[in-house]
């Protein structure tokens, strides 16, 4: 679901290309991979931040903050990935529910013919 965000998916370029370009990986971007994701995002929002603000990257005195913002974008991605797996299986659920109620019908409708 990460990966759909247009905003977050800026920062993530094995996505963007999959969403820009069909590009798609063989493997399957686990937890971990979705959390990594969301820390460098955060790092990401960070060094934006300190853009716009027009200062120094790396500030001495303010280093302990990007911690911060990654465990920040950690969390939620984290969060994030939760809900993606919790919709996936409700949606899966629900399809099966309705292939077996449409396989029903087929049979009631065949045997009434």
């Amino acid at each position: 679901m990460v990966g759909r965000i247009a905003f977050w998916s800026g920062f993530e370029p094995l996505r963007t290309a999959k969403l820009l370009w069909g590009f798609s990986s063989e493997r399957k971007l686990g937890v971990e991979d979705s959390v990594a994701d969301a820390r460098t995002t955060g790092f990401a929002v960070r060094f934006w931040q300190m853009g716009i603000e027009m200062r120094p990257f790396f500030n001495k005195e303010s280093l302990w903050v990007y911690p911060i913002y990654m465990a920040g974008g950690g969390s939620f991605g984290y969060w994030l990935q939760g809900v993606d797996d919790r919709q996936t299986a409700f949606l899966n659920e629900r399809k099966s529910i309705l292939l077996e109620k449409r396989a029903r019908a087929a049979a009631r409708k065949e045997a009434d013919q």
